[in-house]
């Protein structure tokens, strides 16, 4: 049978392009992609790229504080919000012309329109256009979850943070994952007032536990107010703004609400089930190592399949798939190690596994500093940072490194490649220390703090 493409993907987001791009420019085959919004996805266009330049333009408030202890006269100005989002728009309107004209220079034919599946082989556009493909790839990410709940129509989620069109005095953030917190951050650091509702015990399940708990007093002690324990009842739009009826038993009036309380993978209304593709209860597509569905011909990345949702595995599934189907080499994308970065203030950054993940595997040792770095220490400030490894007894390797500091998203990467080569605890202590820096503390702990 003569198909009209080697290879169709559904989604221009970081996963899909890279797979397009990488199976057209490298494999030869003849692609087609097609995208429903802006190309670049999440990444690019509502999330890591943007959230990140809010991210710096948070920070500055605290640097001229810094900059005034250290001698320098200066005075904070008015944040510009419009001026800020404009050249924001500016910005991600580049990168997506860019990511555009790196697909058309690999040759693949770009269709800017919904597609669905009806069947094994053939894609259905909205302009009502039918083509056939030997391979489709489905990449179409996943999308910020809202519970049910009374009034809410009234809440934003992280795709309306960018767009505001003006920044609200009261901010609430519901929710206690990276993005939550994240935004919390973001928002305190552009003098918004802000509280945080997250229903766990504490923000950022699924990090170590004494990292987390190091950044949500770093948050406190910045001016958040985090409430745990606490859910949403109720929302409704009063003259003064919208009033928040909480399982605490107190109402409390906002000019904004935030729900950043998970994402769900974009598979509804693709057809993906009417041909034989399984799906998981979270609606994500199942697939195997090499990203293959129950149906051959058929594949997916990224966010949609719920594996690691982080832009860097979507690109390496997508270049992985890429490489199997259309350069002769069978790759699975690795998942073991993969490090990540929570980009509040302070920032952590993580590779590996925690305390508590790694104590119910094997017997464990834990070295850990807290201390008030130079920098602000010398500016009167009471900020501390948080340097862990967690290392095994018996093998001695690192099994876990977690940084709570400014720039450990930055650190973490390259402790990433020592852990990811098998670095023992002696490796690291036979490293010499580049002194000062706070990053010197992960080559000189020399006793643990606590076994298990």
């Amino acid at each position: 049978m003569a198909f009209d493409y080697d290879l169709f993907v559904i989604g221009g987001g970081s996963g899909g392009v890279r797979a397009a791009r990488i199976a057209a420019a490298e494999g030869g085959a003849k692609v087609g992609l097609a995208e429903e919004y802006r190309m670049g996805g999440t990444c690019v266009i509502r999330g890591c790229v943007p959230k990140k330049l809010m991210v710096f333009a948070s920070s500055y408030p605290g640097a001229v504080a810094e900059a005034r202890a250290y001698g320098w006269d200066v005075q904070l100005g008015a944040f510009d919000w419009a001026m800020f989002r404009t050249k924001l728009e500016a910005e991600l309107t580049r990168l997506e012309t860019a990511y555009r004209n790196n697909l058309l220079k690999a040759g693949v034919v770009i269709h800017d329109t919904r597609a669905t599946l009806e069947d094994a082989h053939t894609v259905r556009l909205a302009t009502g256009e039918r083509f056939t493909a030997k391979h489709i790839l489905i990449a179409t990410g996943a999308r910020p979850f809202v519970p049910e709940v009374e009034g809410m129509d009234l809440a934003l989620t992280s795709n309306d943070m960018f767009k505001l069109d003006a920044l609200p005095k009261r901010l609430l953030v519901v929710g206690g994952g990276y993005i939550a917190s994240e935004f919390a951050c973001i928002f305190n650091g552009l003098g918004v007032e802000v509280t945080q509702y997250y229903r766990g015990a504490q923000i950022l399940r699924g990090f170590d536990d004494e990292a987390r708990g190091h950044v949500a007093d770093a948050m406190q002690a910045r001016g958040i107010a985090i409430h745990c324990g606490t859910e949403v009842m109720a929302m409704e739009r009063t003259a003064d703004g919208i009033c928040v009826r909480s399982t605490h038993g107190h109402d409390r009036t906002f000019d904004a609400v935030l729900y950043a309380t998970g994402r769900v993978p974009n598979t509804e209304g693709l057809g993906l089930e009417d041909v034989g593709v399984t799906l998981g209860r979270n609606g994500q597509v199942v697939v195997d190592d090499y990203s293959q569905t129950s149906v051959p011909s058929i594949f997916a990345v990224g966010d949609v399949t719920d594996r690691i949702n982080l832009t860097p595995v979507a690109i390496r599934e997508g270049h992985a798939f890429a490489d199997t189907m259309f350069n002769a080499r069978p790759t699975m994308a690795d998942h073991a190690l993969v490090p990540s970065a929570v980009f509040t203030q302070p920032e952590l950054g993580s590779v590996g596994l925690t305390e508590e993940a790694a104590r119910e595997r094997e017997p464990i040792e834990v070295y850990s500093a807290a201390f008030r770095p130079m920098k602000t220490l010398f500016a009167g400030q009471e900020d501390r940072v948080l340097m862990k490894l967690i290392v095994s007894q018996q093998t001695r390797k690192v099994l876990g490194c977690h940084i709570v500091a400014p720039e450990a998203g930055e650190m973490i990467q390259l402790a990433a490649v020592a852990i990811k080569m098998g670095a023992t605890k002696e490796d690291f202590d036979r490293t010499v220390a580049v002194h000062p820096s706070m990053a010197e503390e992960l080559v000189t702990m020399r006793q643990p703090v606590r076994k298990a």
